[in-house]
């Protein structure tokens, strides 16, 4: 009969290798080295959908005769483009808002050190309240709060941004247990997009959220290079340009370096993503997957006139248990997708899992 602690040693070596096995513990949030360790090359290597599924079972379809040569459905590998969203689509939004318009809160508020200039203290003061009870904002709020999402960083070198960001990650999640902003990742998406990668397409990111932002949340999680990574623009200078335009002005590498300037970022939302298409790609997509109006210009563009099959697919955050969804939302979004021939994906009914059957809501 094996000692109780040779026992001891032995379960805890199976459970070790279980959890390898199954790339990713469900049970708990995943974290980030789970993530990035998801590899989905066929249908059968999909974990976190139900085997139920109408989008598994169509990317799935659609992935089968992209890359088929006998098929009408093929598509040449230079062709095949997936174009994606990234808040909401395949990374939460909800908790209570957007990753980086929760860090200006943070960093005006909580950030012992910055000085943040009196203005933004008392905007972010005023509206705190009404994000966190999912209260909408004025005309003019909504334009300030954008605005500070650039002005609290004013100054800061790029790398010095990403720091900034790669930190907040480690925060926790508003509203749901266990799981750290960093990792808040719906693992479903996740593996449509290494499924994707791992059959000929290249996928790309094209998003609203600012691009530093939106490249260091990912960075290391997924099979997608740097300069597939699409979003809201940050407006830059030197720390010696002055009043000089950036075209006329000569960069000295010894006494100067690029900062955040503070202007507005441009947004990348609505018909811009399709401009971004336009300029950073140069190929229409043939699948785009989006969660919000936001994103209706790249869905809308990825099927008006596609010489090749195209589908669009519509994120419903409509799981008020396993994540912070709205239900009216989700109904009029699903109504109106339908009326426009998008896919819809129903997070409730579709998703066996969304971070890790641990992580619950916590109001």
């Amino acid at each position: 009969m094996l000692h109780k602690s040779l026992l001891k040693v032995f379960f805890a070596g199976f459970t070790a290798a279980f959890i390898a096995f199954s790339g990713v513990n469900d049970a708990n949030a995943a974290s980030r080295e789970e993530i990035a360790a998801i590899n989905v090359k066929s249908a059968a290597d999909f974990q976190f959908w139900n085997d139920n599924s109408p989008t598994k079972k169509k990317i799935v379809d659609f992935v089968e005769s992209a890359i088929n040569p006998n098929s009408p459905g093929f598509i040449p590998p230079e062709d095949r483009i997936a174009t994606f969203d990234m808040d909401g689509t395949f990374y939460c939004e909800t908790a209570p808002l957007y990753f980086q318009e929760v860090m200006f809160f943070h960093r005006v508020l909580e950030d012992k050190s910055y000085n943040a200039p009196e203005d933004l203290v008392k905007l972010a003061k005023t509206i705190r309240p009404k994000v966190y009870n999912k209260e909408k904002l004025t005309k003019e709020e909504s334009r300030q709060y954008f605005e500070g999402l650039t002005k609290a960083y004013k100054g800061m070198t790029p790398e010095e941004y990403r720091a900034y960001v790669r930190n907040f990650m480690d925060t926790n999640e508003t509203g749901l247990s266990n799981l750290k902003r960093g990792e808040a990742f719906y693992l479903p998406m996740v593996e449509v997009i290494s499924y994707l990668a791992n059959n000929g397409f290249d996928v790309y990111i094209d998003s609203a959220c600012g691009v530093l932002t939106t490249r260091e949340l990912v960075d290391g999680l997924f099979p997608i290079r740097y300069d597939r990574i699409l979003g809201s623009d940050f407006n830059f200078t030197s720390t010696n340009m002055g009043s000089d335009k950036p075209e006329n002005h000569f960069y000295d590498r010894f006494n100067e370096k690029i900062v955040i300037s503070g202007v507005p970022l441009t947004d990348n939302a609505k018909v811009r993503k399709i401009f971004s298409i336009y300029n950073q790609i140069g190929k229409k997509p043939v699948l785009a997957f989006g969660n919000s109006m936001g994103d209706s210009g790249m869905l809308e563009f990825t099927l008006q006139d596609n010489k090749y099959p195209s589908a669009a697919f519509y994120v419903l955050c409509d799981d008020v248990k396993r994540e912070l969804g709205n239900l009216t939302r989700a109904a009029s979004d699903k109504k109106f997708a339908d009326s426009r021939g998008w896919n819809t994906i129903s997070m409730r009914d579709e998703f066996k899992t969304i971070y890790g059957d641990n992580v619950k809501r916590t109001n």
